[in-house]
């Protein structure tokens, strides 16, 4: 790293705190940036490729190895795909069910970011560990937490780690109603702990900053909420907008405005909508469905003075934690009103073409299409996770930051840049789907 008048490069190797392998790479040209970058070089996994010619079955048990913080994200977006081909929806309260596990990754997810991940830059300590020797009590209530969201999961999903209990149509086997009585007591606890989190967060002290980028999230509205739900905060769903009111789809139509590039310096596709970076995240489900928080979460907005649209992704981590409050609160609601589905699935019958999925992974937004032939197989799969869509935000940050602060220092600056990054709560391995390969022989 260098720092000289009017030239500078700020470069490091491996960012630390986020999920994957990537790097930073800034370079100041006359007091300009003339590059900025969310380097992303962990080997791409292919999942796309391997999908193909699989039973349609079989993408919920596949998908889910692409992540083990947010596994059920790809196993329901890899699901309502499906379904939307098959031509099937699943009854009520199998999409309770649904939900219900999707609140457990919400929370075990948000809470490793909050306190684990991000809170260490706002409170001057390298890591979690060094964080622990000051504030035990915050590394112990993460804990806490992220084991009440992994026990949601082991019960519901069959283990905390890639679900093995998902299947299209539903569940292999339902809980029993007395298994899901015995979270109460520790969500009773999560929910008062959440609280907690917004009020210690929104006491942070945050940079000034505000994205120029717009918004695009699931909506939902007070007639059909996102989740099978009506009015409920959109975590499942079909319908995709964007803050601006520029954008109003249903997710069969996302390919038509949503394109991917690949970049010389990243082995993750970037997302592009009308040529421009856009946000995908807390901040856009916030700004979109605001109205929809349940009603502690939204006082909890309130109480951390939290705006309508909230623009500085420093204080995303306000928003996730008021997203904290949501999902425990949604989860009891849900553990309070369980009974055991009739069924634990419904049949899925096969039949050829294409279909769309979407929800709501704790980074953002994740899109399947999946097309099949008369024998189930698939024929193309294609997955969009957040922080490919994220990747042009976060670099069009990073030069806008710089180019704000070039009176810090390399070693602040760079910080700055460092936290910036993890603002979004990348997870680089789940963006890291493509790679452009060329030969030369001679």
């Amino acid at each position: 790293m260098t720092h000289r008048t009017g030239n500078r490069l700020l470069q490091v190797g491996a960012l630390a705190r986020v999920e994957g392998e990537g790097a930073l790479y800034v370079q100041v040209d006359d007091d300009r940036v003339t590059a900025a970058q969310l380097q992303i070089y962990e080997p791409p996994r292919f999942f796309e490729a391997f999908l193909r010619g699989r039973h349609c079955s079989e993408p919920p048990d596949i998908t889910a190895r692409i992540c083990g913080i947010c596994p059920v994200a790809y196993q329901m977006s890899a699901c309502l795909a499906i379904e939307d081909v098959c031509g099937v929806a699943v009854p009520d309260d199998i999409a309770a069910l649904r939900q219900l596990l999707y609140c457990g990754e919400w929370i075990e997810s948000h809470a490793l970011h909050i306190y684990l991940l991000h809170a260490p830059d706002f409170l001057g300590y390298d890591g979690a560990i060094e964080m622990a020797r000051d504030h035990r009590d915050l590394v112990q209530q993460a804990l806490r937490l992220k084991k009440i969201g992994n026990a949601i999961l082991e019960l519901i999903g069959g283990r905390a780690v890639h679900p093995i209990n998902v299947r299209v149509g539903g569940f292999y086997r339902s809980p029993t109603a007395a298994d899901i009585a015995a979270l109460e007591p520790e969500l009773q606890w999560a929910l008062q702990a959440s609280w907690d989190t917004v009020a210690r967060v929104a006491a942070f002290d945050f940079p000034d900053y505000d994205g120029d980028w717009d918004l695009v999230a699931l909506a939902g509205s007070e007639d059909s909420g996102g989740m099978s739900c009506s009015g409920t905060y959109p975590i499942m769903g079909r319908r995709i907008a964007a803050a601006s009111g520029r954008l109003d789809i249903d997710v069969a139509a996302f390919t038509e405005h949503f394109r991917e590039e690949h970049l010389p310096h990243s082995t993750a596709l970037h997302g592009r909508w009308d040529g421009g970076p856009y946000l995908v995240g807390p901040l856009a489900r916030y700004a979109l469905n605001r109205a929809l928080l349940p009603e502690q979460a939204r006082a909890a907005a309130q109480a951390a003075g939290l705006e309508e649209v909230c623009r500085n992704p420093f204080r995303s981590i306000i928003v996730r934690a008021v997203e904290l409050v949501a999902a425990c609160e949604m989860a009891l609601d849900l553990v309070r009103g369980y009974r055991p589905p009739r069924e634990p699935f419904v049949e899925v019958p096969v039949r050829a073409g294409v279909g769309h999925g979407v929800s709501e992974a704790p980074r953002g937004l994740l899109y399947h299409r999946y097309e099949i032939d008369d024998d189930g197989l698939i024929v193309s799969a294609t997955i969009v996770p957040p922080t490919a869509q994220n990747q042009p935000a976060i670099e069009h940050d990073l030069q806008h930051l710089v180019e704000d602060n070039l009176d810090l220092g390399d070693g602040e600056l760079t910080h700055r840049c460092e936290q910036a990054i993890r603002n979004y709560d990348p997870c680089i391995s789940c963006a890291t789907h493509f790679l452009r390969l060329e030969v030369h022989r001679a």
